[in-house]
């Protein structure tokens, strides 16, 4: 009875499930957060528990979820139903992109830029393939002089950023459209767009783990001319229709800086233009002045 017991403690399902998951090539990691998915506590708490038992409902979620996941490589954000984002809990399923760490990197720069230059000023800022609507979501939250404005040319994910503006109480104007349409079409005048486009060649889709490539939504993921399309069409938009924009923040492929400065110099000549690297040291962030 006792060895019963002790297999069901928290630090045994916890060893069980990393030498499962390593055993198949899976993030180890994987295991604690899901687990304390099930168990509905915090870090802290759920380091506090490793001796206390799991129980039967638990531990059959739980291995069931972890059996998913190295069956199929389903993300842990799809078997939870979120992800935190810059400190927030977002809801997120298949029809948005999964928020990556480098985008709170790109959202941080948006915010630090408006401090810098309009401090309490009115400022319109526009998220152009909003999905998830994190990005929105937090400019809206951290900057309470700005207007923010979402677009998605896909309905599914723009009820998955309005149910997360709704849970997380930021006030954001949200457009079905194809990148900067809707902007143009209803005369609106952003001073900073702001975009995580589709910026993976579909030449490199052989290459993605089977986590992003067949859950992540493509299109949210892939662009034409060598991942290119999205900051051509957002560009040539912004050149012929919102001259007035000041600022322009991209999140770029880490090996594209190249090829968006050569796009951005022959749109605006005169523009200045910044790469940041993101916490890995890759090139990440776009950040034009015009």
């Amino acid at each position: 009875m006792n060895n019963m017991s002790d297999e069901h403690r928290q630090y045994k399902v916890l060893a069980w499930a990393f030498s499962f998951l390593k055993e198949y090539d899976r993030e180890e990691r994987v295991a604690e957060l899901l687990l304390q998915h099930h168990l509905k506590v915090d870090r802290a708490t759920f380091f506090t528990r490793m001796q206390e038992p799991v129980s039967p409902e638990v531990l059959s979620a739980f291995k069931a979820d972890i059996k998913a996941h190295i069956r199929t490589g389903i993300p842990i954000q799809h078997l939870t139903g979120y992800e935190y984002f810059y400190g927030r809990k977002f809801y997120v399923n298949e029809h948005v992109l999964i928020p990556r760490m480098e985008t709170e990197e790109l959202v941080y720069h948006v915010i630090e830029k408006v401090k810098d230059s309009y401090k309490t000023d009115p400022v319109t800022i526009v998220d152009v393939g909003t999905g998830s609507g994190v990005i929105a979501t937090t400019l809206a939250l951290e900057i309470p002089n700005a207007n923010v404005v979402a677009i998605d040319i896909s309905e599914e994910a723009l009820n998955v950023a309005k149910e997360n503006a709704a849970q997380l109480k930021a006030n954001i104007t949200f457009y079905q459209g194809n990148f900067l349409q809707p902007m143009i079409e209803k005369g609106l005048k952003p001073e900073i767009i702001v975009s995580n486009p589709p910026y993976i060649s579909w030449q490199d889709e052989p290459s993605l783990s089977d986590t992003v490539k067949n859950f992540d939504p493509a299109l949210a993921l892939f662009a034409k001319s060598n991942g290119l399309a999205a900051y051509q069409t957002i560009i040539k938009q912004i050149k012929s229709s919102l001259q007035q924009t000041e600022y322009i923040y991209f999140e770029i492929g880490y090996d594209q800086k190249e090829a968006i400065t050569r796009l951005c110099h022959q749109m605006f000549p005169e523009n200045n233009m910044e790469c940041i690297q993101d916490i890995n040291g890759n090139d990440r962030i776009m950040a034009i002045s015009l």
